[in-house]
């Protein structure tokens, strides 16, 4: 077994699902499909279940990938060794966030990053919390930003960034238009375009909406905060999005009538049980 064959099925058991898998890897759904024969062929035994909601865990495959994962941190560690004693001349530095942090407060981050180390190849991922968690601790990203929400996993270090407020943004024409606040009631029946369910940015949102007894009609959910501000643009509803997204002279409205802010605390994760490269140490030097 090679090593693009265990990504790959570290991949597929992660996304559960084929298609999305080979999209991740950059590879055909055929060429993942292949690679996961061969390997359940070598082993001898099943890996996966083929359902039609997609590719679950045999007792087997939970077995092996505990195994597999371990063993590519380390290989990921090999590497990242041979790469320190050439200093930061090259290397690899994967990092990941949500929208808010990949769009509007990693760029600069990254672009002097860039200017001082153009040797180190950067990845970005743009993804949800939980998402970007996962991915950090099965050794795929080596920072990531996240909103802070609840207990972390025990394996992950949680390092404080920034604050951030989430206020409200509406169309043109739009009865709370030229407002610099809003009452939580003025939502009541009101048409929003929300982030995608799931999401921690969205269950803050959630329960604030709910703590104020407001039910709002929610027309669509996006991933994107620039899809998300188009299609406030065009009528379709008001919305929530980060501060950073409106830029220096950007406007928003925030909640009034004593209502708390809708506030949120970004943090850098990492793997607690792994020494961070010298690309990562350096990289979080230039977050603070």
């Amino acid at each position: 077994m090679d090593l693009r064959t265990l990504e790959s099925f570290v991949a597929v058991a992660r996304e559960r699902q084929m298609t999305r898998a080979a999209s991740r890897l950059g590879l055909t759904q055929p060429a993942v499909s292949g690679q996961l024969a061969r390997l359940e062929a070598e082993l001898g035994t099943s890996l996966f279940h083929r359902t039609p909601k997609g590719m679950e865990l045999t007792e087997a495959g939970r077995v092996f990938l505990e195994h597999v994962e371990r063993a590519l941190v380390d290989i990921s560690d090999g590497v990242e060794a041979l790469s320190e004693l050439q200093g930061l001349a090259r290397g690899r530095l994967a990092v990941g966030g949500g929208a808010t942090a990949t769009t509007y407060l990693m760029p600069p981050v990254l672009s002097r990053f860039h200017a001082r180390y153009p040797g180190v190849h950067l990845f970005v991922r743009e993804a949800g919390s939980r998402a970007v968690m996962s991915a950090v601790l099965a050794g795929e990203l080596d920072l990531g930003v996240v909103t802070v929400s609840g207990e972390p996993p025990p394996r992950l270090t949680v390092r404080p960034w920034m604050e951030d407020e989430l206020v409200l943004i509406v169309p043109p024409g739009h009865r709370l238009e030229g407002r610099s606040t809003f009452a939580w009631g003025d939502l009541q029946g009101a048409q929003l375009v929300l982030f995608e369910a799931g999401s921690a940015v969205r269950e803050r949102i959630d329960a604030a909406l709910a703590d104020a007894g407001v039910e709002p009609h929610i027309v669509m959910e996006l991933r994107s905060i620039e899809s998300i501000q188009q299609m406030v643009a065009q009528g379709i509803g008001a919305a929530f999005v980060s501060r950073f997204a409106l830029g220096d002279g950007g406007r928003g409205l925030a909640p009034r009538t004593g209502a708390a802010a809708l506030r949120r605390d970004l943090a850098v994760v990492h793997r607690a049980d792994r020494r961070l490269s010298r690309a990562a140490r350096a990289f979080l030097e230039e977050m603070r």
